[in-house]
């Protein structure tokens, strides 16, 4: 064949593939055709024509050995022919017959061979499926009763399983692809499920979060108390001074605690009960494992995240009355705690669902709102004990969070401002006492019948006076009962003050120093304004202000014992450089000198009210030979104050006793000058000099001791040398010697003589009508006119030289 492809004169490169076909395997015909028509264009065509041609060889050649050979394939039919009748003869088919027979069981029989063999194969095929199939169909069934029981991050790992191992050994078969198509659908129903969860858990915590609070705060007040018991006791037992006892002094010298007590104090730790035990954060654990298996941890945190700073701004959100009651600051305080003692705990338990940095930063923000809202509620609070105890509840609720490793430097700075409001409404309140006492008080001594009472007057004021001691019941103390009550106040002023700067960390030093300075406000603001207010009011008569300068006096004596008071207190030394001295005396001594001037215008006014009663006849024509009724009333009435001024220091009763005096002679030379009297008689002058010797009288009869000489009498020289003059009528003496030092009238007023004249020159013209036809009362007249034409030049004078 190949020969004869050869005489065909094809190309060389298509005989080849022509060879190739004839020679090798049909299988690997393909490639060898592929290569026809990767050729030129039109090399198919010529390949096809070779082939052709090639196959009309073959054909040819096939035809010329059939007829080589068909002669003897005819020999060959006609013996087998012939051979068919001997085979007859020799029961072939009989045989044949006969061994179809007896094969036919033995066909049966391996046909069931057979068909028991595929039915094996079958099933160690089926077996070896199912085997396969099993445990995806266990893992499956296993993800539902997982999911049933809300094992939802179980079921989220089985499902990790089935996709990575199960799956692919059984990707082929239907079931496996809807099991598959189910698996994103469940992710998604637990993501919703478990997000479900940490909504109820979050609504949950605010609606509890300030009975987590609440246990937060009493465990952390309670471990204070151990502490606190407890150093007391080491410091009792090693001898110890404690820094600063914010008890009362008698409380002090209490027995050593029993152990009993500290016993109770660690039992009573014990039952408090933690976070944990009252909250349960199971559905935030699950849900930060189930979106951290599903790869959206992100996602959870963040949404956590926003949720809690939205409840953070809902907490740190007052209610408008909160500042009425603690109870509303309790609940408030109670809220943020339980707040962020949650927060704490997912810090701890969890990585990176909340940081240091996230909880720094939000209570940072919490802080501010916090110090803003207490700043404005508790400016509204005006009674004491309430920001006693808003003060109280904010220590508690810093120690409670700095346990919790939160800053709280802040709260504290923020307590010394609401000490300050403290103290004002602690002197408010002050105030109020120290009204009553003074509204209740008697102003005069306080009553001694037996020693009980002297002893029981003695414990609550420290006086001492070894004269009194030694007089016998009854007797009296020198100051009203105001006095003591005053005192006790005093202290319980400081107690009060000392109880809010319990628990604020702060040195002996610092508390003394804010003893001191709110005592001094209470001195130097509150007492003192109620001390004078109680002197200028004017239902407060002479004997009361006399009472008050005693008080005053002894309270003035009294603050050297509360200055040793608040040494005892604070255990700091009163020679301490720093130590801030107490102002009780300059208020006392404000407080006295006011009541002295208030003395001095009370006693001027009653004397203004005697005077008042002045009824003169200014025209009589003789005097009435005795002193006014009006002038020895109010004399007797100087007499009996002067003598309640023994109980005075020496000073006040002499400087009243001379402002009395003076202001009298004040008010007769008023009298004498007054404008609206026109006219004065001899008589009238007569009658008033006979009240001004009474009243020098009164000067010389030294009503209080002290005065030298004739001290008091010179109040009244101006009036005696005035009426000296007109009495003795000694007018060419006074012209002659005006001006000169040593002048008997050297106190005479020119213009004072000059308007008296007058006054008796219109007198005497109107009396004397035939005066002008008697010798001596003309020239007494003219001596009048020149008299008042020398006073008026002397006035004239006067009025230039100023």
């Amino acid at each position: 064949m190949a020969e004869s492809c050869e005489a065909l004169g094809t190309v060389p490169e298509h005989e080849r593939i022509l060879q190739e076909i004839e020679s090798t395997d049909t299988a690997c015909v393909g490639p060898t055709l592929r290569s026809v028509y990767d050729d030129q264009p039109n090399a198919h065509k010529k390949f096809m024509e070779k082939l052709d041609a090639c196959i009309r060889n073959h054909d040819k050649e096939i035809e010329k050995m059939c007829n080589f050979h068909h002669q003897g394939f005819v020999d060959a039919i006609t013996e087998l022919l012939k051979v068919r009748a001997d085979a007859e003869k020799l029961k072939v088919t009989d045989t044949n017959r006969r061994f179809q027979d007896a094969g036919k069981e033995v066909i049966i029989q391996t046909e069931d061979i057979i068909r028991c063999r595929i039915q094996q194969r079958n099933i160690t095929t089926v077996v070896e499926k199912l085997q396969l199939c099993l445990p995806v169909l266990e893992m499956y069934s296993k993800l539902k009763e997982q999911m049933s029981m809300k094992r939802y991050y179980s079921a989220l790992k089985t499902m990790e399983q089935l996709e990575n191992v199960y799956f692919p050994r059984v990707s082929q078969y239907r079931f496996c692809q809807l099991m598959m198509e189910t698996l994103p659908k469940l992710r998604e129903d637990i993501k919703d499920i478990s997000m479900s969860d940490l909504k109820d858990f979050l609504e949950s915590i605010r609606k509890h979060s300030d009975k987590i609070g609440e246990a937060a705060m009493k465990q952390a007040q309670q471990q204070k108390s151990f502490s606190v018991a407890l150093q007391k006791q080491n410091n009792m037992r090693f001898g110890k001074n404690m820094h600063v006892n914010n008890d009362r002094i008698l409380e002090e010298k209490s027995d050593v605690i029993p152990k009993h007590a500290l016993e109770e104090e660690a039992e009573n730790d014990e039952e408090v009960l933690t976070v944990q035990d009252l909250v349960d954060f199971s559905p935030v654990y699950r849900c930060l494992h189930i979106y951290s298996a599903l790869g959206d941890e992100e996602t959870f945190e963040n949404y956590y995240r926003k949720q809690r700073k939205k409840q953070a701004r809902l907490v740190l959100q007052p209610q408008s009355s909160v500042h009425e009651t603690v109870d509303g600051y309790r609940r408030y305080f109670t809220q943020i705690v339980g707040f962020f003692v949650v927060e704490d705990h997912i810090l701890h338990v969890t990585q990176g669902l909340v940081t240091r940095v996230y909880t720094e930063e939000l209570w940072n923000m919490a802080l501010s709102k916090i110090i803003a809202v207490l700043r404005a509620h508790s400016s509204y609070c005006t009674d004491p004990d309430l920001v006693l105890e808003l003060k109280n509840l904010i220590v508690i609720f810093a120690d409670t969070l700095q346990g919790y490793g939160f800053p709280v430097n802040r709260l504290f700075d923020l307590l010394f401002e609401i000490r300050d409001q403290y103290n004002e409404t602690l002197l408010k309140k002050w105030a109020g006492i120290f009204r009553d006492i003074f509204e209740e008080d008697n102003y005069s001594p306080i009553p001694i019948g037996s020693e009980e009472e002297y002893k029981v007057v003695i414990s609550r004021f420290p006086f001492q006076d070894p004269d009194l001691e030694k007089q016998s019941f009854p007797k009296k103390f020198p100051m009203s009962q105001s006095v003591p009550l005053i005192y006790i106040q005093v202290k319980e002023f400081i107690y009060a003050s000392l109880k809010f700067s319990e628990s604020l960390h702060r040195s002996s030093t610092e508390i003394d120093d804010m003893l001191r300075k709110s005592t001094n406000l209470l001195l130097t603001r509150i007492l003192s304004s109620c001390l004078l207010n109680l002197i200028r009011k004017p239902h407060i008569g002479l004997t009361e202000l006399v009472q008050i300068i005693i008080n005053t006096t002894h309270l003035e004596q009294a603050c050297k014992y509360l200055e040793d008071f608040i040494t005892n207190i604070t255990n700091i030394s009163q020679e301490t450089v720093h130590t801030t001295r107490l102002y009780g005396l300059s208020t006392f001594k404000d407080a006295r000198h006011a009541a002295e001037g208030e003395i001095y215008t009370k006693l001027n006014q009653k004397i203004d009210e005697f005077v008042q009663l002045a009824d003169y006849d200014w025209t009589m024509a003789e005097s009435d030979g005795r002193a006014s009724g009006y002038l020895m009333d109010l004399i007797n009435f100087l007499r009996s104050i002067f003598q309640v001024f023994t109980h005075l220091p020496g000073k006040v009763a002499q400087t009243a006793c001379m402002s009395a005096c003076q202001h009298l002679s004040t008010s007769l030379m008023q009298m004498l000058l007054d404008s609206e009297l026109k006219q004065i008689s001899m008589g009238a002058v007569q009658q008033f000099n006979l009240d001004v010797i009474q009243c020098e009288l009164f000067a010389s009869s030294e009503p209080v001791p002290g005065f030298q000489g004739d001290t008091l009498q010179l109040a009244f020289i101006d009036l005696r040398q005035l009426l000296d003059l007109f009495m003795v009528w000694d007018w060419s003496t006074y012209l002659a010697d005006y001006g000169q030092p040593a002048s008997k009238y050297l106190r005479v007023n020119p213009h004072a003589a000059l308007t008296l004249l007058e006054k008796m020159k219109d007198t005497s013209k109107k009396n004397n009508i035939f005066a002008q036809f008697r010798k001596n009362d003309r020239d007494r007249q003219k001596l009048i006119e020149t008299v008042v034409r020398q006073l008026r030049g002397l006035v004239t004078g006067m009025s230039q030289h100023t």
